[in-house]
């Protein structure tokens, strides 16, 4: 992320650097960094066992940051206008709420979900600047927003309505070696199924389904390319 070369046909990198396979397959291994990008962002905010955290965007990072905020004990909404995502999250995460910002009025369901004291915290996984802006009322007071979702525009809020909040705001990019260490044993200990989230493709498949796999209407996760 932060060096030039990362696509060369070969790069050279401090030992200390590299990670430790565990004993994991490829498949495993393949998912480790978007979920050490979630676990950063949990990390970043200070979860706390019990509180109510809403996760914007079900998304590949989204999903990783809801997998592992439930399992640090927290009381997960997931927030999204895609259903085959939200159901993912309810059959395979077994996340007890969801909210599909289409069909509902997002401010009263997370008031009827938390007795009227909103998430403590709130992020954002969607690069959304809509939903990104929506999701200053949807704090509690002295609740935090973390922003890892990246848009480029400005970010659009009322000070007033922050202020009252005395909120906190921050944003958090890529992940440390503990975040990498914490998502291994997650993983070892078979506290995150992986085989939820791959897709397996083949290599010669992708220039007639690439794009079908971008696309947020189907139902891949994370596409696995094997070369065969």
């Amino acid at each position: 992320m932060h060096t030039d070369g990362g696509m060369a046909e070969f790069i050279q990198i401090p030992a200390r650097l590299l990670v430790k396979g565990c004993g994991l397959s490829f498949d495993e291994l393949a998912l480790i960094e978007p979920l050490a990008i979630g676990a950063h962002s949990l990390r970043r905010a200070q979860i706390k066992p019990g509180e109510f955290v809403l996760v914007v965007g079900a998304g590949p990072i989204g999903l990783g940051i809801i997998e592992l905020a439930r399992i640090a004990g927290a009381q997960v909404i997931a927030l999204d206008v895609n259903n085959n995502r939200l159901n993912f999250c309810s059959e395979k995460l077994n996340l007890r709420h969801i909210i599909n910002a289409n069909n509902e009025n997002v401010a009263d369901r997370l008031a009827e979900i938390t007795a009227g004291d909103m998430p403590t915290l709130v992020i954002d996984a969607t690069g959304n600047q809509k939903a990104i802006n929506n999701s200053f009322y949807y704090m509690a007071h002295g609740g935090r927003y973390v922003l890892v979702g990246l848009q480029k525009g400005e970010l659009m809020v009322s000070h007033p309505e922050f202020h009252k909040r005395e909120g906190t705001l921050m944003s958090s990019r890529n992940a440390t070696i503990e975040d990498f260490d914490h998502v291994i044993n997650c993983m070892k200990k078979r506290l995150i199924n992986p085989e939820y989230y791959i897709t397996q493709g083949i290599f010669d498949e992708v220039k007639t389904k690439f794009k079908s796999w971008l696309d947020p209407s189907s139902s891949v996760i994370k596409a696995m390319i094997s070369i065969r």
